[in-house]
């Protein structure tokens, strides 16, 4: 049996030339997120009528909680893209979803001009965004992880949350600069649409570097092979094999679960040591927010450099320890961080303690899209990392927040620091559970249907397929890639 496939050109660029095109559109896409959250302060009296600047702030919170809701049909609809057309094709539709909502924004009339259309106008710009941060993730892990060589998955797999803390850092700096620059209020007038403007003409830059991007071999490799698998399949009368979401419901529920696991407590974490950790320096410890915002952005500095040194760490010594180093420390530290800082006034206390708690942290971040990606095979990568850490995001990022912040006013804050706790517990079960990703790798191993004594995706690009045909014999194919 001969079969034709496709002979698939090699890659234009090296390894970090990929990488740094892919964690560009990954900043860009955070920064263009964070913006709306830094900036909420100056515009939302632009939408939402009303004398209270709180009820203003509490409307404008609540469009960005809707977000989040958005996020796991984002995993889920370029999650199946990703796996469909190719990773280099879903997330540059990400980041031109982003980016065209960015502008959107920019260009809303205010409440005073259009009525209640600018309110509904930016609901509905968020919830597009909402959808492209929440394919974002599945489909950067994956092509990070793809792109990467071998031995160096975890080094170059670290830059995902690089990009991300970094694009949360652009939009402090750009508040910062724009408030020694503007008056706040010609901020509140009209200059709160500068940043949005500078997310669109960014994300152009960058969906063209995307589109310049090289496709992973591992999704060239399937492709042909699906292709191999389909023809025989149609001449012998056999049943193509499943993919997307039924395919990750029906085959693949131990790996989603462990997803889901690993995400709660590390999602938790992230943004309880980044985001409210901020607040709560001004709330429980009375720090001033000038303070506080220097504090936030000196150790989230140091954080993002950690990362690929993390990653380095987890390709020398493997996943499971550097996990179990997140786990059992936030687990520890947690309560006494938080306790020491909410009584404390001294600047640099807070700053270590937030420290500590970012150094755990770099634990699971660095590795959060590697440790997922090679649980999956690549047919169902980008959905299977996508759809439940999108989830989890959904409801437990967008909420951590706002239990934070319930049990402090039910006088009960000390609460929170268990729930942080428990969340992390279910990770600390999930690392303990699942094999060593870096020794039995997905994106090491070849798919079901190739035979381990083959070779599956060689440095020689081919793979041999091995079909089994109606009468229930097998045949071997060589499929070069």
């Amino acid at each position: 049996m001969s079969v034709q496939t496709p002979t698939i050109a090699p890659r234009r660029h090296g390894v970090a030339a990929n990488v740094i095109r892919g964690c560009l559109g990954n900043t860009i896409e955070w920064f263009d997120w964070f913006v709306y959250a830094t900036f909420s302060l100056y515009f939302a009296a632009s939408f939402f009528p009303g004398e209270s600047p709180t009820a203003q702030l509490l409307a404008s919170s609540a469009v960005f909680a809707v977000g989040f809701l958005m996020r796991p049909l984002g995993g889920w609809l370029l999650g199946a893209y990703a796996d469909w057309k190719g990773r280099r094709a879903a997330l540059t539709l990400s980041v031109l979803l982003m980016s065209g909502g960015s502008l959107a924004i920019a260009l809303i009339p205010s409440y005073a001009s259009i009525g209640l259309a600018a309110p509904i106008l930016l609901l509905v710009v968020r919830l597009v965004q909402g959808l492209s941060v929440g394919g974002e993730f599945g489909s950067s892990a994956t092509y990070l992880s793809e792109i990467a060589t071998p031995k160096r998955r975890g080094f170059f797999s670290s830059f995902q949350y690089v990009s991300i803390v970094l694009g949360q850092l652009l939009a402090l700096i750009v508040m910062i600069v724009m408030q020694q620059i503007f008056s706040d209020s010609t901020i509140t007038a009209w200059a709160w649409r500068i940043p949005f403007v500078i997310g669109a003409i960014l994300g152009l830059v960058v969906l063209y570097l995307r589109r310049t991007m090289d496709e992973t071999d591992h999704f060239k490799a399937d492709q042909a092979q699906k292709e191999a698998h389909k023809a025989a399949t149609f001449r012998e009368g056999e049943q193509i094999e499943k993919r997307g979401l039924k395919s990750l419901l029906t085959e693949y529920p131990k790996q989603m679960a462990a997803v889901f696991a690993l995400a709660i407590g590390g999602t938790v974490a992230f943004y309880t040591f980044t985001t409210y950790f901020t607040k709560y320096m001004v709330n429980s410890a009375g720090l001033p927010k000038s303070m506080a915002s220097v504090i936030s952005f000196i150790a989230l500095l140091i954080f993002m450099v950690l990362q690929p040194l993390t990653g380095m760490l987890s390709d020398r010594f493997g996943r499971k320890p550097v996990m179990l180093f997140f786990a059992l420390g936030i687990m520890i530290s947690t309560v006494p961080i938080f306790t020491i800082v909410g009584h404390t006034h001294s600047g640099l206390v807070a700053f270590a303690g937030m420290m500590i708690g970012l150094v755990f942290l770099s634990g699971y971040t660095a590795l959060a899209a590697i440790v997922k990606a090679e649980l999956f095979p690549t047919k169902i990568r980008a959905i299977g990392v996508g759809v439940p850490h999108a989830l989890v995001a959904a409801v437990f990022g967008g909420t951590t927040e706002t239990v934070a912040l319930s049990l402090k006013n039910a006088g009960h804050e000390s609460a929170f620091f268990y729930w942080v706790i428990g969340c992390v517990a279910l990770t600390l079960v999930a690392i303990l559970l699942i094999p060593e990703t870096s020794r039995n790798s997905t994106l090491e191993a070849q798919d079901p249907t190739v035979s381990p004594a083959d070779g599956g995706i060689t440095d020689q690009h081919s793979t041999v397929a091995t079909i089994t045909k109606h009468d229930g014999t097998e045949e071997k194919e060589t499929v070069h890639v």
